[in-house]
């Protein structure tokens, strides 16, 4: 038993071992049109090989009904449970009287993941991402996965999580997951290390469950850091690509025309405008060929898990 190695979800794909497999991928479309035009560029060229639509935002139908028109895009439901940006609130798909706590004074969405985590119902998290999934699919749209805005559901905060609901409905649904099987520390990681034990057994619950999930999940800050260029922001790209390790890791951007749109509500707008160049540079395309990464999207790990065989 001590030499066991849990297979990867590049293996379980049919990859070999030492396959670097990566899913370029852009959140929040849906958010605003601003975000709407910029992801949609990216799917069209194939500079993002997956998306995800925040579903109770104002802009989702626009997003929804580009999808529809467009079958091959693998786009994702991005469930929400949090509503971050003082001028732009927004809330439960469902009635508010069916979702009492997941709602704030105002009754929109919490504004951070801890108030959520902490009055959350379970009951009423799965009734509401039910309902973010059966909305994408009257609009349309044929979602290949599910991921999750601000990380609400994984208890970052307080420990307090949703997976089990969320697995229930991913399974019911055929729709793979975003969560990362191992949790290693390294440069990009979206999880803390002192999460990769909990990380391993949320993955045996998933696999239990059938539900596909990535190998690593990585990124890099959200927000513009202090004296940060455009610059740096593209050597620490090229940085992070050159640490993807073997297996499906997921790389997400917040991509977004720089628009008076953005500058009325979002507090990092301009960090918005360079995701949405960094996978166009030449250099970063580069690295990819360089360091072997083969680009993948979320539609693979789809049939691998309707097929049965994750």
């Amino acid at each position: 038993m001590a030499n066991y190695r849990a297979r990867t979800t590049g293996e379980a794909l049919g990859y070999g071992s030492g396959e670097r497999l990566l899913i370029i991928h852009a959140d929040d479309f849906g958010l605003c049109h601003s975000v709407n035009q910029a992801v949609g560029e990216l799917l069209d060229d194939g500079t993002v090989s997956g998306a995800s639509i925040m579903m109770p935002c104002s802009w989702a139908k626009e997003a929804a009904d580009w999808c529809a028109a467009r079958k091959e895009v693998d786009v994702g439901v991005h469930l929400t449970f949090t509503s971050e940006w003082e001028p732009y609130r927004w809330g439960p798909v469902s009635h508010t009287e069916a979702a009492p706590s997941l709602l704030d004074p105002q009754n929109y969405f919490p504004r951070d993941c801890r108030t959520f985590e902490l009055q959350a119902d379970p009951a009423q998290v799965k009734a509401e991402a039910r309902k973010q999934i059966e909305m994408a699919l009257q609009l349309g749209l044929q979602p290949t996965h599910a991921d999750n805005h601000m990380g609400s559901l994984y208890g970052l905060e307080t420990g307090r999580h949703f997976l089990p609901v969320v697995f229930e409905l991913c399974a019911e649904y055929g729709l793979p997951f975003r969560l990362p099987r191992f949790v290693t520390g390294d440069q990009g990681q979206a999880a803390p290390p002192e999460l990769a034990e909990q990380a391993r057994q949320l993955a045996a619950y998933a696999e239990r469950m059938g539900v596909v999930i990535l190998d690593y999940l990585v990124t890099l800050p959200f927000r513009k850091q202090e004296e940060e260029t455009y610059e740096s922001f593209r050597q620490s790209m090229k940085q992070l690509l050159a640490g993807i390790k073997p297996g499906v890791t997921e790389l997400y951007i917040h991509p977004s025309y720089v628009t008076e749109e953005l500058l009325a509500f979002h507090g990092s707008p301009e960090k918005r405008g360079w995701e949405k160049q960094i996978f166009r540079e030449p250099d970063i395309r580069q690295t990819l060929v360089d360091e072997g990464i083969r680009v993948i999207g979320w539609r693979e790990l789809q049939q691998l898990q309707r097929a049965g065989k994750a």
